[in-house]
């Protein structure tokens, strides 16, 4: 229901309330719910019964092919008969190699192939610099990291050293006589005697015996321990030059290694970032080409683009399908004669063979969109088809919205509570002229139908521009504009309406998107009548 319709339905029912009782009724009011909102353009025409199609081919040419029969039930969109398409193919291949012959001399104006050439080595010399510069990196931390091994190692070494020499140092002090000092400590011991002295008045005398007498042996002077270490202790000193030699050499080795390592690197880094840098030079030469002259052959090109579509339709144009549903009732021709363009004296409606309602009866034809012939001069007819489709003219702004495919709601002025669902199928591609105004017609199939609808009614097309599902919603009639600010009223606790603001989305002819400001199941006040009252009497 378009909203003229439902305020006038609003007004009705606010003074049939006020008429039925002498009683305050209650304010009406509507709910705050979700549901779905869209914006639409409506036009007025008038229904037609689809209960002919005449058909024909868009330009002269040999029947090749006959692809359906008298009886036959076809489906939109099915192929009915074909034109011999030899030379309308042969036009669409002198077309795409038109265009891509242009398209190659854009391509060298523009450096295309150049470019990203030179883009990919350049993309390849930066990586490799990359690459690179880690490689470098990573082995130069190797190196550090090697010298500073050995660094440690030397160090260590040189501290052993240190000590073996101050062990050495320190057994020579405490050994007497320094290294010689332990041999000389075992000579100082006394031989044991081998014959027996005994003392007689004063005298020493000696006796052998046949049996040696047993011994006394003096006790052994005991060997210094730093003496006997000193011999080890040179031993490790002499070592410990060798360990300090050997790291000093390693050391010497993984600097030498760190440092031509490092050489090598940037030598590697300097030849890698004079590749990028000859990329970069190419790249911004292949870019330096005149604008003049690629702006010229872009132009050139889409002329070709053009011509490709032209040629295109051409082909396409070779093969007639049905625009609806139907079945074949009529067919004038057979394979091999040569079929006349279409043409009549019937204005028909854009995207089908359903007449323009207004252009019934008249001299001049106002096109035919689908290639329809007057009656007797069709090449193919099609009958009995129960649907029903809506002619009508949209101004040239909400033509401008209007599309195929797009969802219909169609209302009949003589069912007001009938509501049919309908879809765009085309809309014309010229406009007309309708009561001095700029128009362009569109047609709408009726998606069902009903034993309520005939021929001629007037009708009401609300084409769907725009819509959103499931979103929050409130009833148009209850919005209004104050200062600027979408509002509504509210039922107050006192009985007066409260004004409320809120934060418009979409705004339908039914129900406008609520953003924030309102809540699901909140009540509104639908706008009520104004009743004018006479003093002291009742409202009039």
């Amino acid at each position: 229901m378009s909203r003229t319709r439902l305020a006038s339905a609003l007004l009705l029912a606010g003074l049939a309330a006020t008429a039925c009782t002498s009683e305050q009724a209650p304010p009406p009011t509507a709910v705050v719910d979700r549901g779905t909102v869209w914006q639409a353009v409506s036009a007025s025409g008038s229904l037609v019964s689809i209960t002919q199609q005449n058909l024909g081919f868009a330009d002269r040419g040999q029947l090749a092919g006959l692809l359906v029969k008298v009886g036959d039930v076809v489906a939109a969109g099915q192929p009915l008969a074909r034109l011999d398409d030899a030379a309308a193919r042969s036009q669409l291949a002198d077309a795409q190699a038109t265009l891509a012959q242009q398209q190659a001399s854009l391509g060298k104006l523009t450096g295309a192939n150049t470019v990203e050439a030179a883009q990919a080595a350049l993309d390849s010399a930066r990586s490799i610099l990359d690459a690179t510069r880690g490689q470098v990196d990573a082995t130069n931390s190797a190196n550090d990291a090697a010298v500073e091994r050995a660094r440690v190692q030397l160090a260590f070494d040189r501290k052993q050293l240190d000590a073996a020499r101050a062990q050495l140092a320190k057994d020579k002090a405490a050994c007497p006589g320094g290294a010689t000092s332990a041999a000389g400590n075992a000579s100082m011991a006394p031989d044991p005697p081998t014959e027996n002295a005994t003392a007689s008045g004063g005298l020493l005398s000696m006796k052998t015996n046949s049996t040696p007498p047993p011994t006394t042996t003096a006790p052994a002077t005991p060997t210094n321990p730093a003496c006997a270490a000193i011999a080890t202790d040179e031993q490790n000193v002499t070592a410990a030059k060798r360990q300090v030699i050997a790291s000093e050499t390693a050391l010497s080795q993984a600097e030498g290694t760190r440092d031509s390592g490092a050489a090598t690197g940037r030598v590697s880094i300097a030849n890698a970032e004079s590749t990028v840098s000859s990329a970069e030079s190419q790249l911004t030469g292949a870019n330096n080409d005149a604008p003049a002259d690629v702006a010229v052959q872009d132009a050139v090109v889409a002329s070709a683009e053009n011509g490709v579509a032209d040629a295109q339709t051409a082909l396409d144009n070779t093969v007639l399908r049905a625009p609806i549903a139907g079945t074949v009732s009529a067919i004038n021709g057979a394979v091999g004669d040569f079929i006349a363009a279409a043409g009549g004296a019937t204005g028909l409606a854009p995207g089908s063979d359903a007449r323009i309602p207004e252009a019934v009866g008249t001299a001049s034809a106002t096109g035919a969109a689908t290639g329809g012939t007057a009656a007797g001069g069709a090449f193919i007819t099609l009958n009995d088809l129960q649907t029903f489709q809506l002619v009508v003219p949209f101004e040239e702004s909400d033509a401008a919205q209007v599309a195929p495919n797009q969802p219909v709601d169609v209302s009949v002025d003589a069912v007001p509570d009938l509501t049919v669902p309908g879809t765009v199928v085309a809309v014309a591609p010229t406009a007309d002229q309708v009561s001095g105004v700029v128009s362009y017609y569109a047609t709408i199939v009726l998606n069902q139908t009903d034993p309520q609808l005939k021929d001629g009614q007037t009708a009401q097309a609300d084409v769907r521009t725009e819509s959103r599902d499931n979103v929050l919603r409130v009833p148009s009639a209850t919005v209004r504009q104050e200062g600027g600010r979408s509002v509504v009223s509210l039922p107050g606790s006192d009985g007066n309406p409260v004004t409320r603001e809120f934060t418009p989305g979409l705004v339908g002819d039914r129900f406008t998107e609520v953003v924030s400001g309102l809540d699901e199941g909140q009540q509104v006040l639908l706008p009520q009548a104004t009743v004018a009252a006479s003093p002291g009497g009742p409202p009039r």
